[in-house]
């Protein structure tokens, strides 16, 4: 999305070599999950299913708590004198 109204948080971080990875997985495993969360494997839903979930809950759970250090260091930051 490129509207300059849409502010939903940043999943991905770009890592020391360049590469787009979605904070909490390797390289290996974004691409992994990218693959298996595709259109070409929606053909077959149940043949990355588990590994697919897998992966998701371990981006999710490192993504909250991304967040909830993001939100403490802004509230740390923030001074109104």
């Amino acid at each position: 999305m490129t509207s300059p109204t849409y502010n939903a948080p940043r999943r991905y971080f770009v890592d020391g070599g360049g590469r787009r990875v979605l904070i909490g997985l390797t390289p290996e495993e974004t691409f992994e999950f990218e693959r298996l969360d595709s259109e070409q494997a929606q053909v077959a839903p149940d043949s990355g299913e588990r590994r697919r979930l897998e992966l998701y809950e371990k981006h999710e759970g490192a993504w909250r708590a991304w967040m909830a250090q993001s939100r403490t260091e802004r509230r740390e930051g923030f001074n109104l004198y």
